[in-house]
């Protein structure tokens, strides 16, 4: 069913959350839109999901659907000044407040900021987390990206997405493209206008980054820019894997 970037999805497990398609692309509308989701975001740090698709999940837990932001790191190496264990131990904290005002659960994989690994081990876990959350959606970094924990964050999720037998969809985020991100180009919008405010408020938790500062000055600018390629006020840009796995369902 050829689709209109801009055209909402109406009967599909996601219809009514905004996320619209691109052109050519198909949707099995095989449940009604009262079915509820898992959805699981998986991010490098703490921030990152709430910088690259907060909006989004915001949107997920307001229409009572079950969302889970999974951290492969703890932020250990981003406050200036701070050794790795106080600097973990504020972020987390910062982490907990920023899950509590998204409406997310939050789980901690425990690798270390600027140290991350990618091995089977590492992969087995998270699928191990995957298995236990059993999302029917997974939000990962775009595996181009400028950051190693980004990269591998992403490397990892791909690795337990192709190993487990039960497929999700998976789509990937961007992060500060044009500084981080590299070659993103959105296949599907979600518009975040009605939930923007409550993005803004769960980056401002990681004070330690600069908050609403961090948001201004980046972050804001991309949304503001998604929004106006999608035809909205404020949007956050996705890419969906698409190699192979069940019939797309958004």
């Amino acid at each position: 069913m050829p689709q209109n970037r801009r055209t909402f999805l109406q009967n599909t497990l996601l219809a009514g959350t905004g996320l619209s398609m691109p052109a050519n692309a198909t949707t099995m509308a095989q449940a009604q839109s009262s079915e509820k989701l898992k959805v699981v975001c998986i991010g490098g740090h703490p921030d990152d999901p709430e910088t690259g698709c907060g909006g989004t999940l915001a949107k997920f837990s307001q229409a009572g659907h079950q969302v889970t932001i999974v951290y492969l790191t703890t932020g250990e190496a981003g406050i200036s000044g701070k050794g790795h264990d106080e600097a973990a131990a504020i972020r987390k904290i910062e982490a907990l407040e920023a899950c509590d005002i998204l409406g997310a659960k939050p789980v901690f994989m425990g690798q270390i900021d600027g140290d991350s690994v990618i091995n089977n081990e590492w992969a087995k876990r998270l699928r191990e987390v995957l298995e236990y959350e059993n999302p029917d959606l997974v939000f990962t970094h775009w595996p181009l990206d400028s950051h190693a924990d980004h990269r591998a964050a992403s490397m990892l999720t791909l690795q337990a997405y192709l190993e487990m037998p039960k497929k999700f969809q998976l789509f990937f985020y961007e992060v500060l493209t044009g500084a981080q991100s590299m070659g993103f180009k959105p296949t599907d919008y979600v518009d975040i206008t009605a939930t923007q405010d409550t993005k803004v408020k769960s980056i401002m938790a990681h004070a330690s980054q600069g908050g609403l500062d961090m948001y201004h000055d980046f972050h804001g600018e991309m949304d503001a820019f998604r929004g106006r390629e999608a035809g909205y006020d404020f949007a956050e840009g996705f890419v969906f894997f698409s190699s192979f796995g069940p019939a797309r369902i958004i």
